[in-house]
Order: C-alpha cells, then structure tokens, then sequence
C-alpha cells in the first residue's frame, strides 16, 4: 500500500468479510471540513495544508494511482496540528482512496488491493460533483491533473471559505490573498491542457511568489507566428477572450455562460466549469 507521512496508511483488507471492510490508520483530529466552515485558517496555514495534500498525491501519482475523490472530508488534520503548527510534517492526510484507480499498469497490485475496490479500468463517473474535474463529470479519461483540479477548489475554499464560483479569484472574496495563490488556482482549476501537469508543479507553485509560466507559453511575443496581447505584448492562446496577464478584452463579443457566469475559451460548445450548452457570442455580450 502507500506509505507517506500525508496519507492516510492502509492496514488490512479483507474482501470476504460481509461486508468487506478495510481497516486504515486512526488519525485523532477532525476532516478539513470544519476549519472551512468557520473560515478559520489564516493564508500561511492555507498554504501549508495544500502543501502536505499535494506531497501525498504526489507520492500516489508517482505509483500510478489517482484519488477521484479530493475533497475537505477526506483531507484529515491531525490534532497536534493546533499545538505544532500546519507545517508540521504529517499532519495534514489525504484519506479515502476508495474511488481511487490505477492510472497505469506501473500500478503495483498491492495499491490496488489495498487502497481501492472499484475495477480499476472502470469509467465510471466517481467523486463528489463540487470538486470533480470537466473531465471526470463527463465519465471521460482521468489522470493526476483531474487530482489538481480538486486540489484547486480546496485551495479557494481555504483561502476564502466559499467554493468557486463563475470566475471569481480567491482575492475578488479575500483581499488580503496574493496575486501568486490567485495565479496558482487559476492554473488548477483550468482546462485540462492549461493544468499543472503534476503535484510537484503545483508545490512549486505555492513556494514561490509566482507560479511557473503556462506550458508552452511565452513571455513577450517577437515572431510573426504566434498571437500577443495588443496592450501588455505577452504570449496567449488564440481562443482567449481575455488576455490572462492584463486582463484586456480580446475579442469584440464575449462569450460567457448564462448559467454560472463562467468566461470559457470562444471555440467552446459547452461551459467546462457547469457543463452548460453556451449561445452564440451575439446573444451574451458582456
């Protein structure tokens, strides 16, 4: 099974047992949940929560497997947490693989045996809807990034004890939250091609006061083949409505979701936070 300080340790299973259980390791202290309802985590403290989940899920990709299933209930605080601190090794713990998969066969069977009861080739829609990734809601291909995106709903709602929603940033709810961790949610909870492509890119992110630049991107536009920004000159996609430097219109007619406000990419048939067919640009300008 997995053996890292910020994951829950998987003791036994015994699937002829009715019904099967699996026996995991006792953390004294309470889920993530409560602190985020009573909005009582400080950013430092934010940070280093995130942090300790995203060396677990690190440690867990690394092996082949993908949770499904990140969410506050199933990140556990130990108690020694309020005398030591959140940055103290081991206290933060993702539990609850259950829902977990092998993402490939590098998976060791021992993973499988002991962290999951699903068929591990199964595509199956799992997890909790609030924190599942376009892909996962949609019962398509999942792998580490569907993970960060979750991680990524978890990092607002530490930041400002809300879930997302349209295309509020942590400091449009939080004043005090820096432009890094702003940047560094936008990444996670993002299309799948513009996610971080792992956990340690994430953590790098969070240990810096900016996150890493986009994959493939550039930071000034000097050839003729690629698409700048006409006000700030940086590098972007040719579907961006909104330059994500400056912040300046792109196209002359915003596409935006009438469901939940959400800004997708022009060419998008459908919202990729809500899923909602969009209308033509002529019908939602902003």
């Amino acid at each position: 099974g997995l053996m890292h300080p910020n994951v829950v340790r998987a003791i036994g299973f015994d699937p002829y047992a009715d019904p099967p259980y699996l026996t995991m390791e006792y953390v004294p202290g309470s889920s993530l949940r409560p602190l985020i309802s009573k909005k009582a985590v400080s950013i430092p403290d934010a940070v280093a929560i995130m942090r300790q989940v995203l060396q677990g899920l690190s440690h867990a990709h690394e092996r082949g497997l993908i949770h499904r299933d990140i969410k506050p209930e199933n990140i556990l605080v130990h108690e020694r947490a309020f005398s030591e601190g959140f940055a103290t090794d081991g206290v933060v713990k993702v539990t609850d693989f259950g829902l977990g998969k092998a993402a490939s066969t590098a998976a060791t069977g021992s993973i499988q045996y002991s962290m999951s009861m699903n068929d591990p080739n199964a595509k199956d829609i799992a997890g909790t809807l609030d924190y599942m990734s376009p892909e996962q809601r949609s019962g398509g291909d999942v792998d580490a990034r569907s993970d960060l995106y979750a991680c990524g709903v978890v990092l607002y709602e530490l930041l400002t004890g809300e879930r997302p929603a349209g295309t509020d940033l942590p400091s449009d709810l939080n004043k005090t939250v820096p432009k890094y961790l702003d940047e560094a949610f936008k990444r996670s909870y993002s299309r799948l091609e513009k996610r971080f492509g792992s956990a340690k890119e994430f953590l790098d992110a969070l240990g810096k006061s900016s996150p890493p630049p986009l994959p493939g991107a550039r930071t000034i536009h000097t050839g003729a083949g690629g698409r700048s920004c006409p006000q700030c000159h940086r590098s972007i996609d040719a579907t961006d409505q909104f330059c994500m430097h400056c912040g300046v219109q792109l196209v002359p007619v915003v596409l935006r979701c009438q469901r939940c406000g959400a800004y997708p990419d022009s060419s998008d048939r459908f919202c990729i936070f809500c899923g909602e067919t969009l209308k033509t640009p002529e019908l939602t300008t902003a």
